[in-house]
């Protein structure tokens, strides 16, 4: 219970920090309940024979697109000028200006297709490597089935760890 609590505000101060003054009251929450979504459904993968949903890309567009929609909207309507600021950083020659609005407001549209393609394949990489590592096992000698067990146990700590950081990336990120 230490550990939850401890973990919920830690987040909690990550995501105030990042939302600011002009983030809403609750606003952190949806950011650290959709943390845990993905990472429970990150760790539900690990076990043998189970599929995480987020290793499909209809599932993290599905969470990304209308997290993403509904900032754009938000920021379009409440604060407009602040968006348009946006897509010209300071110091930029006169020149480049449309360039640069042009590239801006490609980076926005593709926002949600990069997160979700993100989550996808470092989640999907992971758990290949696991498998196309541990069906190697039937042809080895018995010597060396126990270095493959060393390196599955290397190889599951460090997808436990990724499914972690992608967690918390994906919710930073949004």
């Amino acid at each position: 219970n230490i550990l939850w609590n401890n973990i919920n505000i830690t987040l909690f101060k990550e995501f105030k920090t990042l939302l600011g003054d002009v983030g809403k009251n609750g606003s952190a929450f949806v950011f650290i309940s959709m943390f845990f979504l993905i990472l429970f459904n990150n760790f539900l993968g690990l076990f043998p024979y189970i599929f995480t949903c987020t290793s499909h890309l209809t599932i993290t567009l599905s969470i990304a697109l209308p997290l993403w929609l509904s900032f754009i909207i938000y920021g379009w309507l409440n604060h407009t000028q602040h968006i348009f600021g946006h897509l010209v950083p300071q110091g930029t020659p006169r020149v480049l200006i449309p360039f640069i609005v042009c590239i801006e407001t490609i980076s926005n549209i593709i926002r949600p297709g990069t997160l979700a393609v993100r989550l996808t394949a470092n989640i999907i990489a992971g758990h290949l490597l696991l498998t196309l590592i541990g069906n190697t096992g039937n042809a080895m000698p018995t010597l060396l089935v126990s270095l493959l067990v060393i390196a599955q146990i290397a190889l599951l700590t460090l997808e436990s760890a990724v499914a972690i950081i992608q967690s918390y990336v994906f919710a930073v990120l949004s």
